[in-house]
């Protein structure tokens, strides 16, 4: 079983990672069958290579993470985080979510949802 540790250093890898864009290094920290519920149409994806295109929706985005609150016990977490997008002169938005993520062994991620709408969303 993973560590409440090792679980709060892969949140906060994902973290980093989102804020990159960097959709190859968020593809790795998910376990191979891994599954993500997209918080917006519902469709499940499942495995890496779903995963990866799920998230390239990010890639190259100006995004900067903030950690609210983060809970990791057992082979799960749940955390409230800021997400902000800024389109240059354009303006930009930041979102609040709550994700739930679950682990294996290895402390990869396992599944995650996110938890948040269009009433989360400000525009900046």
């Amino acid at each position: 079983m993973p560590s409440a540790e090792q679980i709060t250093q892969t949140v906060h890898r994902y973290l980093e990672a989102v804020e990159k864009g960097a959709t190859d290094e968020i593809a790795d920290l998910y376990a191979s069958d891994a599954t993500v519920e997209d918080p917006v149409g519902g469709e499940v994806h499942i495995g890496r290579q779903a995963i990866h295109g799920f998230y390239s929706n990010i890639a190259g985005a100006n995004c900067q993470s903030e950690m609210v609150t983060l809970r990791a016990l057992g082979h799960e977490a749940a955390f409230f985080w800021r997400l902000t997008v800024k389109f240059g002169d354009a303006g930009g938005m930041r979102i609040d979510i709550i994700s739930v993520m679950t682990f294996d062994d290895e402390a990869k991620i396992a599944s995650m949802k996110a938890y948040w709408s269009q009433d989360d969303v400000t525009q900046l």
